[in-house]
């Protein structure tokens, strides 16, 4: 590390260290509520998935949903007349299934070179500290689509997506509302599209979806998309209403809005979303939530490495408000064209 570049991380240091309270970054310490929930915020914005789908603190580990949104129909009459009482309507989900945070690592290993190559730059400290915020945002949409397990020791080479460093949004549906997930047509495990197969096209499959794994009054609610893959849109499918958007800070393409629609809903193309899988739903029925005072941070300097690593965990949980409010479909195929 360059004498230049050690002023300018030092700097950085101190002021992570000042903005905490505490003495040192170099030991262990809990992120400071306030901090926390601006750098959760950052971290929201710089996706444009994640700002549209809920980010909330919690203050349990363990508890029962918060219910975001409203499940289900209130409008109704009693006939008081003959002594029957008004009956208000829970609007929460009463399916029971609550949410569990599991400890995330994000952990950030910063070559000396590449360090020395940011300090030529006058915003150094946004340049390290947007580094790190832009990685975190990327794995937690990883996990929300791939995420099926909680290992207590993570094995990237075997799970490249992440997928066994928490549960989320497609595995809630599979183990919490598995009457909601089509995984197969007239043949097992499979869901063809094509001339021969199980639908003609992605349109008859979807209003199939929405028709017979969707709570009636949500089926045509406006905020209903199709989440999906680059594999099962062709790409003449996909006018994109962001092509000609200026370009910005945020990883703008980690969501693609088609100007067409399919089964009737607007198509939304996701990165790391698994092959074959379409998901159904608002997003604003999915949810991260994370527990207030339980983010960790340690930055230490590595000499033996030539590196700086910046040790930080999040309590997370991945959440469905109200399963009936979407649907996934798996194991999609597109059957080829007959020459």
């Amino acid at each position: 590390m360059r004498n230049d570049t050690r002023q300018q991380f030092n700097a950085f240091t101190q002021q992570v260290a000042q903005l905490n309270g505490v003495a040192s970054t170099a030991a262990t310490f809990a992120v400071e509520p306030s901090v926390q929930q601006r750098l959760e915020s950052r971290i929201q914005e710089s996706s444009e998935f994640l700002s549209q789908i809920n980010i909330i603190g919690v203050d349990e580990l363990k508890g029962e949903k918060l219910g975001l949104g409203v499940s289900g129909t209130i409008a109704g009459r009693t006939d008081t007349s003959a002594g029957a009482k008004r009956e208000p309507r829970n609007v929460a989900d009463l399916s029971g299934q609550g949410y569990e945070c599991a400890k995330t690592d994000f952990d950030t290993a910063i070559p000396y070179a590449l360090l020395d190559a940011w300090a030529r730059f006058p915003n150094f400290q946004a340049i390290l500290r947007d580094a790190i915020i832009k990685r975190q945002a990327l794995d937690r949409l990883m996990i929300g689509f791939n995420g099926a397990s909680v290992a207590p020791t993570t094995d990237r080479t075997r799970n490249p997506l992440l997928q066994d460093v928490n549960k989320g949004w497609l595995q809630q549906y599979r183990e919490h509302a598995p009457e909601r997930v089509m995984t197969g047509g007239a043949t097992a495990g499979k869901v063809t599209i094509g001339a021969g197969g199980d639908y003609k096209n992605i349109d008859a499959l979807v209003y199939d979806a929405v028709s017979s794994l969707i709570e009636p009054w949500f089926r045509k609610d406006p905020s209903l998309v199709v989440v999906t893959g680059r594999e099962l849109v062709h790409d003449k499918y996909f006018p994109l209403v962001n092509k000609d958007q200026p370009a910005t800070e945020k990883l703008a393409t980690d969501i693609i809005l088609s100007q067409k629609r399919a089964g009737g809903l607007p198509l939304a193309e996701v990165p790391y979303i698994p092959d074959g899988a379409i998901l159904i739903t608002s997003l604003k029925n999915l949810s991260i939530y994370w527990q207030r005072g339980g983010r960790r941070r340690y930055i230490k300097e590595e000499p033996e490495s030539n590196r700086v690593a910046n040790y930080e965990s999040s309590n997370d949980a991945y959440v469905i408000e109200d399963y009936g409010f979407g649907c996934l479909i798996e194991n999609v195929e597109i059957l080829p064209e007959a020459p």
